[in-house]
This record gives C-alpha cells, structure tokens and sequence, in this order.
C-alpha cells in the first residue's frame, strides 16, 4: 500500500498548519526530516529538514509519531504541526513530494483507511464528514452522536437481536422432527420480532427531523410584487444578498441564504412575486421556480403591504405559515384589506424585525428542533431501516410457510443493517461518501 500525505488544517495564513503522513513509509520520513526517532504518542520539537539540502531548515515545529495499528488510519501516522504561513506548508509539501513511495492524498482518503481497518464504521464515517461541515450547534451535537459511535450502538443493538431470535429460528430447524424442542426454541420470538419491528420504525419517525438538522430548515419568503421580500430576506440576513427597487418584478430567480436560528440551520429562500396576468416569459418562469420552493417549503413568510394585498392567503400552503404585513410605516391592515398579520414590521427601517425573529425561531424549534441527536439522519439510513422492517413483515407473513422460508427474511433484515453499518456489500457506497471529504481527512 502507498503512503500518503496531505495538509489536514485548513489552507491559508495561520499561526499553526497540520500536515499528515500515513502509511508503510511515514517512519522513514519521519526520521529523514526531523533527524531520527521520535517518542510514540508525544509531540517533540525538532528541526525539520529538507534530506536533499540538509543544511536549509523548512521549520521548527512538533512532530507527533502514532505508530499503526494504534493511530486514526490503523497505519503509521506521523503529523507535522508547523507555523501556518504560505511558504512554510509549501516547502514541507515540496519536500515531501520528492520523497520515495509517497503520493498526495485523495479527497477522504486518511478516513477510508480508517474505515477498511476497522477504526470506524460507515455511519461513523458519515457522522464525521457531517461534523466537518456542521455550521450549527444542532449539526455539531447529531454529527458527534453518528461519529462517535451512538447510533452505530442502537444500529447493532438491533441486529444483535435479530442473531440471537436467527439462533431460535436454527435450532429449531435442527430440531424439527421434535416438535418439544422446536415450540420451545420458538416460544416469544414472535413478540421478540414484532417490538423490534416497533423499535424500528419509532426511530424512522426522526428521519425527518434528523435531515432538516442536517441539511437545514427550508424557509420561503413569497407574496405579490413589491411587497418587500427582497428587503426583507437583506434584513434577516444581514447584507444585501437581493437587489433591492421599487419596480415590482425585480426578483426574478431564487436567491438563498444561510442563516444560524437558535442553533439551528436555516435555508432561507427569496422568491418572486405572485401574481395574476404576468405575461413576460422570465416573470412567469420565475413564478413558476417560486411556485416550486413553496411546494418544498418546510416553514412559509407570506409578506404582504399596504400597495400589495391581492395574492394567494398563506392558509392555502401546506405547510406551517407566518403571515408577514410588511411596511407598516406606510399603513397598517384594516377591515377593508382583510389581512390578519401574524407579524408587522418594516423591514426596510427593521422595525419589527426583532420580534419576527424570535417567532420564526420559536416555529423551527417547534417543528424541528430535537432535545436528543436524531438517529436517522440521511436517506441511505432511512431506506436500510425500512428494507430491515420490510424484511420482518415478510417473516411474519411467512408463518405456516416453512421455518426457512421465516428464517430467511430475518437473514436479509439482519443484512440490511449490516450494510447500514457498513459490514456488508458497500463497496458502490464507498466513492460518494468519501467524494464529500476534504483532502487531508
């Protein structure tokens, strides 16, 4: 196997850079550049020298030497901690590269070598590429849980008690002829698998709550032309994301922002305006885009003003809703418009804005917030649950069939969660979910 190299910190001035080695030859570097051996599992200052030029020093920096099986990777792993400037992490890289039997590293590499020695699973591995990312603290707290090994414990949890009722299921198989022995090798699987079944798809019902943490909450400002969606999405925001003008239909694409809400991640979306009559082909092609966020909205901002009350009631949306009265300067909703506001604000002086907030906050929260880390978080998890629960179904429905008939649906159930874990058949898996890591993890 080749040995591999990376910068594992992120790139750019900073005080301190990490580069990484990992593999059968990163004991010979290691000894090539800092001039001998170095303690395992302590970090030691030296020199750090280019073997071709042995008189130029690249850096003073620690050199951390974790000797395999015991390191991230399962191999010999030495790390380089140098000052963080440009030119020092480029000497380092260059004089790496000139080194016999090392390559660059691709993208998730060190982690799927972790992987292949056993040092995570594949839920593990994805729960770390989800803590890389996390932009929230809801995102921080479900990554760790995957990465960590939490859910991997329910997960195997589960097929472990799926082993020990395939355990009944042989013995009696064995035993067939003696129909004592085969009733009682069986008596309360049936209950056994029917509350796994229960335990199961319990856990699915976070599926959605677990993708919203992850991927974040999709909110969707929308009402008629010029009613201030674009000021209003610049305010929440805070920068200006959208042209702002008093032309109506000036919005013609949908403009996204990120944005943290109580800890939870936001994609908040600015749409066109809707209305009756567009004739222009780019207005009716945005209304169509804006149309199609608010079919996929988790959380609706329908904002209407004193010169725009004509367009569809929010309550026509399926999903939750605040109705916005946007620029209260110039007026406020009265009997004749007949708009019963959830909030009023101007959002071009930010009047309001505040209060707005911490609705919103309170509608994500309700709706999305969890007080535990979700144990399903993506969709490959949800689909290997629902084939698991697909599985003891067929079983069930097998009875009077055959106890091999019975035993063989638990077998592809108990399957189906080994390759959620990753100890199965995943090898197609492997090149997507590593293509999402950086180089030097």
């Amino acid at each position: 196997m080749s040995t591999i190299y990376a910068l594992s910190s992120g790139s750019g001035l900073a005080a301190l850079a990490v580069v990484r080695v990992s593999g059968p030859r990163a004991g010979d570097v290691m000894r090539a550049l800092a001039g001998g051996e170095v303690d395992a599992r302590r970090a030691v200052l030296r020199r750090l020298r280019d073997p071709e030029r042995p008189a130029d020093i690249i850096d003073e920096a620690l050199v951390v030497w974790m000797p395999g099986p015991g390191s991230f990777t399962g191999q010999d792993i030495v790390e380089f901690h140098v000052h963080g400037g440009r030119a020092v992490v480029s000497a380092l890289m260059d004089t790496l590269s000139r080194q016999p039997g090392l390559r660059p590293a691709d993208a998730g590499e060190f982690t799927r070598r972790a992987f292949e020695a056993g040092r995570l699973d594949l839920v593990a591995v994805e729960g770390l590429a989800d803590l890389i990312a996390a932009e929230s603290q809801a995102q921080r707290r479900q990554a760790l849980f995957h990465q960590t090994g939490g859910a991997s414990a329910v997960f195997e949890g589960w097929r472990g008690e799926l082993v020990g009722i395939l355990a009944r299921y042989e013995g009696a198989i064995d035993f067939v002829d003696e129909d004592n022995i085969a009733m009682a090798a069986l008596k309360g699987v049936g209950k056994r698998i029917t509350a796994l079944e229960r335990e199961i798809r319990e856990a699915m019902g976070s599926a959605e709550r677990g993708a919203r943490v992850r991927d974040g909450v999709r909110v969707v400002i929308a009402g008629p032309p010029n009613s201030g969606k674009s000021t209003l999405l610049n305010r929440l925001a805070g920068f200006d994301a959208a042209i702002v003008s008093h032309i109506p239909g000036t919005t013609r694409d949908v403009i996204e922002v990120r944005m943290n809400l109580g800890g939870m991640m936001v994609m908040l979306a600015d749409t066109a305006g809707l209305r009756e009559g567009a004739v222009d082909a780019v207005e009716i092609e945005g209304m169509t885009r804006a149309r199609g966020r608010l079919s996929q909205a988790d959380i609706v901002l329908w904002v209407v003003s004193p010169d725009t009350t004509t367009g569809i009631d929010a309550q026509r949306f399926d999903s939750p809703a605040l109705r916005i009265w946007n620029k209260a300067d110039l007026g406020l909703p009265c009997e004749a418009n007949s708009f019963a506001p959830d909030a009023t604000l101007c959002a071009r002086t930010g009047e309001g804005v505040d209060e707005l907030i911490g609705r919103l906050t309170g509608m994500v929260d309700e709706h999305y917030g969890i007080s535990e880390p979700a144990l399903v978080s993506r969709e490959r998890h949800r689909k290997a649950l629902e084939a698991c629960c697909n599985e003891l179904v067929r079983s069930r429905q097998a009875r009077g069939s055959g106890l091999e008939l019975e035993a063989e649906h638990l077998r592809l159930a108990a399957r189906a969660l080994e390759r959620l874990t990753g100890r199965i058949d995943v090898e197609d898996l492997l090149g997507t979910i590593f293509r999402e890591f950086c180089i030097g993890k």
